[in-house]
């Protein structure tokens, strides 16, 4: 109880209290609406960094929607200053805060209607989240991650020190809009990451095979110097990165119980508020030293907060040109390109930038926008209650198989959606659905299903082939 008043205290009331102090606060109708969302948002946080069970996706989702679209968009009303130069009317400001909880209490929603079922089993989620990792699909993992690294780097224009340079540099070369450099460079980072996962997570199959166990700390730090290559905060998105590091650290065991997730979930809040806006110091490359300014200032200025603004933008765009379901095809048939599908919709941030009259895109789009402009309120309510439920059931499924003590795809998969989510919700989604994709089905190849790997444990002891003493034979 000690815990959720502290959090209650400092999510409900000193953190919006000090965003609506500033002597420009402009109060309002919209303004309470958007302290409505603040309070469901900071309300459902404090619940799940108190709570008595690990909900990582929750803490992804309500991470989100209390930082982007609670606090930030709390901080642009009071000011009337936002990060873009778009701008609209306070009807339209109405209308994307009242968006905004739609998507919240459906979510909600979801995710009450999930937790009924605690019980039950999911046809498509249990079976996926069960099967075991077995070492040898690891191995081969690292090997192919290694090949890789050593057949592609060298590809890169300027080798290994290409992943040392500046986002601005890249972008500004040109290079970032080269489709073939940026699957190579996924094709690098994702084996890469999930291979070194994979080496963690043996570490209890190690412990009874000292063959294995040497093969284990080789391997270590090869993966380790490729990840620090491929998978850095300068050359690589501050979302991905720190989905990288929250994955390794969930999968320590020591991180797994309820209490120490409630501290390192509490650690990661406050990075997220405090640290994330200073983050992109490796982004540019004339680095100038870092200002400290007020909360206010840096949620209604950075434009690592545009989400708000963007769905301000969307519902305008959509109240002029119509809502567009065909955008929704186009996210799922990404992979399709443009030479074949000659009317494949564009990109959601590309054609709001557009409408706002941008010179850039490199914007965000976020789920509710996304979702909105498929089907209007109806398909809000839809998207984010399966969210909800979906999201509800992974970490209820995690949390029993981790009561087993198995080592299960459960253990890395549901974290690295949990954090990466922070990405696929703020979007936009045509952007990101190639990566997520690669990140979700790459770990199904060191995985076999839950019933093989029982069958294999439960062989007589005449089928298993004689050990040497003191080494055990290989699993997997």
């Amino acid at each position: 109880m000690a815990a959720v008043w502290v959090w209650a205290l400092a999510l409900l009331l000193l953190l919006p209290g000090l965003v609506l102090q500033t002597p420009d606060t402009r109060f309002g109708v919209v303004l309470a609406a958007q302290c409505v969302v603040v309070a469901h948002a900071g309300g459902a946080l404090t619940r799940v960094l108190t709570d008595t069970s690990v909900r990582l996706v929750a803490l992804g989702f309500w991470l989100f929607a209390y930082v982007w679209l609670g606090l930030a968009p709390l901080a642009m009303l009071a000011t009337d200053s936002y990060p873009l130069g778009y701008r609209t009317g306070a009807t339209t400001a109405l209308a994307a805060v009242a968006l905004t909880e739609l998507g919240l209490l459906a979510y909600s929603a979801g995710s009450v209607l999930a937790a009924r079922r605690t019980g039950g089993r999911s046809a498509v989620l249990e079976p996926l989240l069960s099967r075991r990792i077995p070492p040898l699909p690891v191995l081969l993992l690292c090997v192919l991650a290694l090949v890789l690294a050593v057949v592609l780097i060298p590809q890169q224009e300027g080798g290994w020190h290409a992943f040392f340079v500046s986002r601005q540099a890249v972008r500004q070369s040109g290079a970032a809009s080269d489709v073939t450099r940026v699957m190579r460079v996924w094709a690098l980072s994702v084996p890469a990451f999930w291979g070194l996962v994979g080496l963690v997570l043996l570490a209890r199959w190690a412990k009874g095979d000292p063959w294995l166990r040497r093969i284990r700390w080789a391997l270590l730090p090869l993966l380790v110097t490729v990840n620090v290559v491929v998978n850095n905060p300068i050359s690589r998105p501050r979302f991905w990165a720190g989905t990288v590091l929250a994955v390794l650290l969930f999968c320590w065991p020591r991180f797994n119980n309820p209490r120490a997730f409630r501290i390192t979930a509490g650690a990661l809040t406050v990075v997220l508020l405090l640290v994330f806006p200073y983050a992109d110091y490796f982004r540019y490359d004339k680095r100038e030293a870092v200002h400290v300014v007020s909360v206010t200032e840096q949620l209604s200025t950075n434009m690592d907060y545009d989400a708000f603004q963007q769905m301000q933008t969307g519902i305008d765009a959509a109240r002029e040109t119509g809502l567009s379901p065909s955008s929704a095809l186009g996210v799922a048939l990404f992979m399709v390109p443009r030479s074949i599908w000659a009317d494949k919709p564009d990109d959601t941030a590309i054609k709001l930038a557009r409408y706002a009259g941008y010179k850039f895109d490199n914007l965000s789009a976020p789920m509710w926008i996304e979702s909105y402009l498929w089907g209007g309120p109806p398909c809000v309510i839809a998207v984010f209650c399966l969210m909800g439920a979906a999201g509800r059931r992974m970490d209820d499924i995690r949390e029993r198989l981790r009561a087993k003590g198995a080592v299960t795809l459960a253990v890395p998969l549901v974290p690295a959606f949990a954090f990466y989510q922070l990405i696929l919700l703020r979007g936009s989604l045509m952007a990101i659905t190639g990566p997520l994709l690669m990140l979700m089905t790459v770990p199904l190849f060191i995985t076999v299903r839950a019933a093989r790997a029982a069958r294999s444990s439960r062989r007589p002891a005449s089928a298993q082939p004689p050990a040497t003493a003191g080494h055990a034979p290989l699993p997997g």
